[in-house]
């Protein structure tokens, strides 16, 4: 979906809440597999991904257009909500079945929505190597967390990492290599030898990639 159709598809959303479901069939693929890769339990990245499109729907009357995809916002909920976990320990959110509910409009299929979530565990469940690496990710500060994720396994560039953070370009390229130098110790200490842990290891190729942009 391009930028003029979000536009119009927000413009519309705000008047009537139903339309905001293909906003939900859109994106609801791509923020639980974020929030998955950020927590690494896929009962919290569910609860996670149900409330942040509850409050985007909630809050959708406050949102104002700035030519940017509409993806970047609900990104920036999901962080917030991961931070609160990652604060709290606990989490607590409504259901999606309630929020399904409440909204007036229904995913095109909810068994996809169950397939989705089969294949989530069966692909965590083999590949390993990310979790070890996500294990060592969560050691960091939270906001070398945000980054990496968002530029190493979500594939953002700078610029979208910006948007969805609210943080300046400059800010976001020198927490990427500060959060970067920290994992890539990390791994070297304990010897972590995985092909996943051989992208934090080439130093010089990573910092070209934070520095290109």
């Amino acid at each position: 979906m391009d930028l003029k159709a979000e536009k119009a598809l927000v413009a519309e959303a705000q008047k009537n809440p139903a339309v905001f479901g293909r906003f939900f069939d859109e994106y609801h693929p791509r923020i639980f597999n974020y929030v998955l890769k950020r927590t690494a339990n896929i009962e919290i990245a569910r609860d996670i991904a149900a409330e942040t499109f509850f409050k985007a729907l909630n809050k959708l009357w406050q949102f104002r257009w700035r030519d940017i995809a509409f993806s970047a916002w609900l990104y920036k909920i999901a962080t917030n909500e991961i931070n609160y976990y990652f604060r709290k320990k606990r989490y607590n959110s409504v259901s999606l079945d309630r929020m399904l509910q409440e909204s007036g409009f229904e995913p095109a299929d909810q068994a996809d929505l169950a397939a989705e979530l089969m294949e989530v565990e069966k692909n965590l469940e083999q590949h390993r190597d990310f979790l070890e690496i996500q294990k060592r990710l969560s050691q960091l500060s939270i906001r070398y967390q945000e980054v990496i994720t968002l530029r190493f396994f979500e594939n953002k560039k700078i610029s979208e990492i910006s948007a969805i953070l609210g943080k300046k370009e400059g800010t976001i390229k020198s927490l990427l290599w500060r959060g970067l130098e920290q994992l890539k110790k990390q791994l070297k200490k304990e010897e972590i030898k995985s092909p996943a842990a051989q992208l934090f290891e080439k130093t010089d190729i990573v910092k070209d990639e934070v520095q290109t942009e």
